[in-house]
């Protein structure tokens, strides 16, 4: 619980002082493009994707459960909130995640804040 709380200490003072690297377990896919570290929301940068009840909505949350849940994550935090959650583009196996849903046809790029990465 220290450590959890560390962390998110961390992440909030350093969002000021520029980028973040966030490694930890998946522990929930929220909805359609937020995932939690640990207990930290994370929404995955550029991705949008159908609301949880919508029922493209339920089939993303299922692909990712399957995709991601209980595996280790390295997220990039740029200090970017929506929410009051901080914005990342999380890999796994260096993988970007968001790229990968997206070119399962799961979710679209929102070009307006990937940048069209």
């Amino acid at each position: 619980m220290l450590k959890l709380a560390l962390v998110i200490i961390f992440i909030a003072s350093s969002a000021f002082a520029g980028p973040t690297t966030l490694t930890g377990t998946v522990t929930k896919v929220r909805d359609g493009d937020t995932i939690e570290a640990g207990k930290v929301p994370i929404p995955l940068k550029g991705v949008s994707t159908p609301e949880m009840k919508e029922q493209m909505g339920i089939k993303f949350k299922a692909f990712m459960t399957d995709l991601i849940m209980s595996m280790r994550v390295r997220c990039e935090l740029n200090g970017e909130k929506t929410h009051d959650r901080f914005v990342g583009i999380c890999y796994l196996n260096e993988q970007d995640i968001g790229a990968k849903v997206i070119g399962a046809g799961l979710a679209s790029d929102c070009s307006r804040f990937s940048g069209g990465r």
